[in-house]
Protein backbone atom coordinates (compact mmCIF):
# COMPACT_ATOMS: atom_id res chain seq x y z
CA UNK A 1 0.00 0.00 0.00
CA UNK A 2 2.92 2.28 0.98
CA UNK A 3 4.71 1.56 -2.59
CA UNK A 4 0.81 2.22 -4.28
CA UNK A 5 0.87 5.53 -2.24
CA UNK A 6 4.10 6.78 -3.21
CA UNK A 7 3.25 6.08 -6.75
CA UNK A 8 0.53 7.73 -6.99
CA UNK A 9 1.86 10.80 -5.35
CA UNK A 10 4.53 10.66 -8.23
CA UNK A 11 2.11 11.11 -10.60
CA UNK A 12 0.04 13.68 -9.06
CA UNK A 13 3.29 15.70 -8.69
CA UNK A 14 3.84 15.45 -12.28
CA UNK A 15 0.58 16.01 -13.72
CA UNK A 16 0.41 19.33 -11.00
CA UNK A 17 4.15 20.47 -12.39
CA UNK A 18 1.96 21.14 -15.58
CA UNK A 19 -0.39 23.58 -13.92
CA UNK A 20 2.53 25.65 -11.84
CA UNK A 21 2.08 28.19 -14.78
CA UNK A 22 0.02 32.29 -15.31
CA UNK A 23 -2.88 31.25 -17.43
CA UNK A 24 -4.46 28.55 -19.05
CA UNK A 25 -2.76 29.39 -22.79
CA UNK A 26 -0.01 28.64 -20.84
CA UNK A 27 -1.10 25.53 -19.83
CA UNK A 28 -1.97 24.62 -23.29
CA UNK A 29 1.37 25.49 -24.81
CA UNK A 30 2.73 23.03 -21.81
CA UNK A 31 0.36 20.30 -22.92
CA UNK A 32 0.50 20.49 -26.96
CA UNK A 33 4.11 21.27 -28.28
CA UNK A 34 2.77 21.64 -31.76
CA UNK A 35 0.74 24.69 -30.99
CA UNK A 36 3.02 27.18 -31.98
CA UNK A 37 2.45 31.02 -32.52
CA UNK A 38 1.91 30.39 -36.29
CA UNK A 39 -0.75 27.80 -35.38
CA UNK A 40 -2.93 30.91 -33.93
CA UNK A 41 -3.19 29.95 -30.46
CA UNK A 42 -6.10 32.23 -29.74
CA UNK A 43 -8.51 30.98 -32.10
CA UNK A 44 -7.48 27.01 -30.49
CA UNK A 45 -7.77 28.28 -27.16
CA UNK A 46 -11.07 30.16 -27.92
CA UNK A 47 -12.44 26.65 -29.53
CA UNK A 48 -11.41 24.51 -26.84
CA UNK A 49 -13.01 26.70 -24.27
CA UNK A 50 -16.03 27.35 -26.64
CA UNK A 51 -16.27 23.33 -25.53
CA UNK A 52 -16.12 23.58 -22.32
CA UNK A 53 -13.20 21.32 -21.99
CA UNK A 54 -10.78 24.65 -20.33
CA UNK A 55 -13.32 24.58 -17.46
CA UNK A 56 -14.08 20.79 -17.29
CA UNK A 57 -9.83 20.53 -16.70
CA UNK A 58 -10.04 23.44 -13.97
CA UNK A 59 -13.05 22.19 -12.19
CA UNK A 60 -11.27 18.47 -11.98
CA UNK A 61 -7.69 20.61 -11.05
CA UNK A 62 -9.48 22.27 -8.26
CA UNK A 63 -11.77 19.01 -6.97
CA UNK A 64 -8.41 17.12 -6.85
CA UNK A 65 -7.26 16.58 -3.49
CA UNK A 66 -4.85 13.80 -1.49
CA UNK A 67 -6.46 12.05 0.90
CA UNK A 68 -4.09 9.27 2.80
CA UNK A 69 -6.99 6.91 3.90
CA UNK A 70 -8.53 6.85 0.72
CA UNK A 71 -6.57 5.14 -1.91
CA UNK A 72 -9.36 4.20 -4.40
CA UNK A 73 -10.75 7.32 -4.44
CA UNK A 74 -7.51 8.71 -5.08
CA UNK A 75 -7.33 6.43 -8.14
CA UNK A 76 -10.27 7.15 -9.67
CA UNK A 77 -9.77 10.95 -9.46
CA UNK A 78 -6.11 10.65 -10.61
CA UNK A 79 -7.78 8.51 -13.55
CA UNK A 80 -10.47 10.91 -14.38
CA UNK A 81 -7.64 13.78 -14.43
CA UNK A 82 -5.20 11.63 -16.40
CA UNK A 83 -8.48 10.74 -19.15
CA UNK A 84 -9.53 14.58 -19.28
CA UNK A 85 -6.22 15.88 -20.28
CA UNK A 86 -5.72 13.13 -22.81
CA UNK A 87 -9.30 14.55 -24.27
CA UNK A 88 -8.44 17.94 -24.25
CA UNK A 89 -5.36 16.96 -26.03
CA UNK A 90 -6.94 15.19 -28.71
CA UNK A 91 -9.46 17.36 -29.40
CA UNK A 92 -6.75 20.13 -29.77
CA UNK A 93 -5.12 17.55 -32.26
CA UNK A 94 -7.77 17.20 -34.58
CA UNK A 95 -8.27 21.01 -34.76
CA UNK A 96 -4.69 21.43 -35.64
CA UNK A 97 -4.92 19.12 -38.10
CA UNK A 98 -8.14 20.85 -39.33
CA UNK A 99 -6.09 24.24 -39.55
CA UNK A 100 -2.91 22.64 -40.94
CA UNK A 101 -5.06 21.12 -44.16
CA UNK A 102 -7.51 24.52 -44.37
CA UNK A 103 -4.19 26.26 -44.70
CA UNK A 104 -2.55 23.94 -46.92
CA UNK A 105 -5.39 24.24 -49.72
CA UNK A 106 -5.62 27.53 -49.44
CA UNK A 107 -1.85 27.61 -50.63
CA UNK A 108 -2.74 25.60 -53.40
CA UNK A 109 -5.52 27.59 -54.49
CA UNK A 110 -3.30 30.53 -54.47
CA UNK A 111 -0.61 29.18 -56.91
CA UNK A 112 -3.16 28.82 -59.48
CA UNK A 113 -5.98 31.40 -58.50
CA UNK A 114 -4.55 34.18 -56.62
CA UNK A 115 -6.86 36.64 -57.44
CA UNK A 116 -9.69 34.59 -55.68
CA UNK A 117 -11.63 36.39 -53.12
CA UNK A 118 -10.17 35.19 -49.44
CA UNK A 119 -13.79 34.11 -47.96
CA UNK A 120 -14.29 31.68 -51.08
CA UNK A 121 -10.73 30.47 -50.65
CA UNK A 122 -11.93 29.78 -47.09
CA UNK A 123 -15.42 28.80 -47.50
CA UNK A 124 -13.52 25.90 -50.59
CA UNK A 125 -10.57 24.57 -48.34
CA UNK A 126 -13.25 23.60 -45.09
CA UNK A 127 -15.88 22.51 -47.65
CA UNK A 128 -12.84 20.06 -49.09
CA UNK A 129 -11.71 18.93 -45.73
CA UNK A 130 -15.51 18.20 -44.33
CA UNK A 131 -15.76 16.25 -47.25
CA UNK A 132 -11.94 14.38 -46.14
CA UNK A 133 -13.52 13.87 -42.81
CA UNK A 134 -16.67 12.75 -44.31
CA UNK A 135 -15.48 9.95 -46.96
CA UNK A 136 -12.37 8.25 -45.44
CA UNK A 137 -11.21 6.86 -49.18
CA UNK A 138 -11.00 10.57 -49.84
CA UNK A 139 -8.20 12.79 -48.34
CA UNK A 140 -7.50 16.35 -48.99
CA UNK A 141 -4.44 15.96 -51.10
CA UNK A 142 -6.60 13.82 -53.53
CA UNK A 143 -9.45 16.16 -53.62
CA UNK A 144 -7.15 19.13 -54.56
CA UNK A 145 -5.20 16.97 -57.10
CA UNK A 146 -8.45 15.93 -58.79
CA UNK A 147 -9.52 19.89 -58.56
CA UNK A 148 -6.45 20.62 -60.24
CA UNK A 149 -6.35 18.57 -63.45
CA UNK A 150 -9.79 19.18 -63.53
CA UNK A 151 -10.22 22.88 -63.94
CA UNK A 152 -6.68 23.05 -66.34
CA UNK A 153 -4.65 24.17 -62.89
CA UNK A 154 -6.91 27.00 -63.37
CA UNK A 155 -9.21 26.40 -59.96
CA UNK A 156 -11.65 28.54 -61.74
CA UNK A 157 -15.50 27.41 -59.82
CA UNK A 158 -17.18 28.80 -63.09
CA UNK A 159 -15.10 26.80 -65.81
CA UNK A 160 -17.18 25.01 -68.34
CA UNK A 161 -15.54 22.27 -70.54
CA UNK A 162 -16.52 21.32 -74.19
CA UNK A 163 -18.51 18.66 -73.02
CA UNK A 164 -20.16 20.93 -71.12
CA UNK A 165 -18.99 19.52 -67.40
CA UNK A 166 -19.28 22.36 -65.19
CA UNK A 167 -17.34 23.82 -61.96
CA UNK A 168 -14.36 22.60 -59.46
CA UNK A 169 -14.70 18.90 -60.07
CA UNK A 170 -16.07 19.35 -63.70
CA UNK A 171 -19.28 17.57 -63.44
CA UNK A 172 -21.98 16.85 -66.00
CA UNK A 173 -25.20 18.34 -65.93
CA UNK A 174 -26.95 14.62 -65.85
CA UNK A 175 -24.66 13.07 -63.83
CA UNK A 176 -24.87 16.58 -61.36
CA UNK A 177 -28.80 15.85 -61.31
CA UNK A 178 -28.31 12.50 -60.11
CA UNK A 179 -25.73 13.25 -57.44
CA UNK A 180 -28.10 16.67 -56.16
CA UNK A 181 -31.33 13.81 -55.57
CA UNK A 182 -28.64 11.32 -54.02
CA UNK A 183 -27.32 14.35 -51.49
CA UNK A 184 -30.87 15.51 -51.05
CA UNK A 185 -30.17 19.17 -52.87
CA UNK A 186 -33.18 20.74 -54.06
CA UNK A 187 -32.59 22.67 -57.33
CA UNK A 188 -34.97 24.30 -60.27
CA UNK A 189 -31.69 24.66 -62.59
CA UNK A 190 -28.80 22.07 -61.83
CA UNK A 191 -26.35 24.58 -63.48
CA UNK A 192 -26.79 26.79 -60.64
CA UNK A 193 -25.95 24.03 -58.27
CA UNK A 194 -22.97 23.39 -59.57
CA UNK A 195 -21.84 26.26 -60.35
CA UNK A 196 -21.86 27.07 -56.64
CA UNK A 197 -18.30 25.84 -55.99
CA UNK A 198 -19.07 24.40 -52.47
CA UNK A 199 -22.16 21.77 -53.46
CA UNK A 200 -19.88 21.31 -56.73
CA UNK A 201 -16.87 20.06 -54.28
CA UNK A 202 -19.85 18.55 -52.43
CA UNK A 203 -21.36 16.03 -55.03
CA UNK A 204 -17.53 15.73 -57.00
CA UNK A 205 -16.72 13.99 -53.83
CA UNK A 206 -19.91 11.77 -52.96
CA UNK A 207 -19.12 10.80 -56.65
CA UNK A 208 -15.94 9.97 -56.79
CA UNK A 209 -15.73 8.32 -53.64
CA UNK A 210 -18.30 5.61 -54.33
CA UNK A 211 -15.93 5.30 -57.34
CA UNK A 212 -12.65 4.89 -55.35
CA UNK A 213 -14.86 2.17 -53.55
CA UNK A 214 -15.48 -0.03 -56.21
CA UNK A 215 -12.39 0.01 -57.98
CA UNK A 216 -9.49 2.01 -55.91
CA UNK A 217 -8.49 4.97 -56.34
CA UNK A 218 -6.32 4.49 -60.00
CA UNK A 219 -9.12 2.76 -60.85
CA UNK A 220 -12.13 5.57 -59.21
CA UNK A 221 -10.05 8.14 -61.36
CA UNK A 222 -10.49 6.27 -64.58
CA UNK A 223 -13.97 5.94 -64.04
CA UNK A 224 -14.10 9.34 -62.80
CA UNK A 225 -13.37 10.67 -66.30
CA UNK A 226 -13.88 7.69 -68.42
CA UNK A 227 -16.97 5.88 -66.52
CA UNK A 228 -17.20 2.97 -64.80
CA UNK A 229 -17.90 0.11 -67.53
CA UNK A 230 -14.33 0.93 -68.82
CA UNK A 231 -12.56 1.64 -65.55
CA UNK A 232 -14.08 -2.04 -64.71
CA UNK A 233 -12.78 -3.99 -67.25
CA UNK A 234 -9.24 -1.98 -66.94
CA UNK A 235 -9.19 -3.10 -62.96
CA UNK A 236 -10.47 -6.79 -63.94
CA UNK A 237 -7.65 -7.07 -66.24
CA UNK A 238 -4.77 -5.86 -64.34
CA UNK A 239 -4.87 -2.65 -65.70
CA UNK A 240 -4.08 -4.12 -69.12
CA UNK A 241 -2.83 -1.21 -71.44
CA UNK A 242 -5.33 -0.57 -74.22
CA UNK A 243 -8.57 -0.94 -72.47
CA UNK A 244 -9.19 2.54 -71.37
CA UNK A 245 -9.69 5.36 -73.28
CA UNK A 246 -6.34 7.67 -74.47
CA UNK A 247 -7.77 10.52 -72.67
CA UNK A 248 -8.40 8.43 -69.69
CA UNK A 249 -5.14 6.59 -69.67
CA UNK A 250 -3.40 10.41 -69.60
CA UNK A 251 -5.69 11.34 -67.12
CA UNK A 252 -5.26 8.73 -64.43
CA UNK A 253 -1.15 9.29 -63.90
CA UNK A 254 -1.63 12.80 -64.07
CA UNK A 255 -3.74 13.14 -61.59
CA UNK A 256 -1.79 10.85 -59.09
CA UNK A 257 1.59 12.89 -59.79
CA UNK A 258 0.18 15.66 -58.56
CA UNK A 259 -1.59 13.91 -55.64
CA UNK A 260 2.54 12.62 -54.33
CA UNK A 261 3.21 15.96 -55.21
CA UNK A 262 0.41 17.64 -52.41
CA UNK A 263 0.77 15.03 -50.09
CA UNK A 264 4.60 15.62 -49.98
CA UNK A 265 4.10 19.61 -49.84
CA UNK A 266 4.84 21.09 -46.40
CA UNK A 267 3.91 24.61 -45.38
Amino acid sequence: MAIQNIKIIGRIISLLKIFKLKNVKSVLKKLFPFITPNNNINKIYAKLAHLGLIGLICVTILKFNYQPNMHQNQQAKLELFENNLLHLKRIAQVDWQRCYHIKKTITIIDQFNPKMKSQLKLRIAEEIYEMSYKYGNLDVELICATITHETAHSWNPNIVSPAEAIGLMQILPITGAFLAKEEGIPYYKIETILHDPILNIRLGCRYLSSLVKAYQIDGGLAAYNGGERRAERWVKNGRAEGILHEETAIYVPSILKIYEEYREMSI
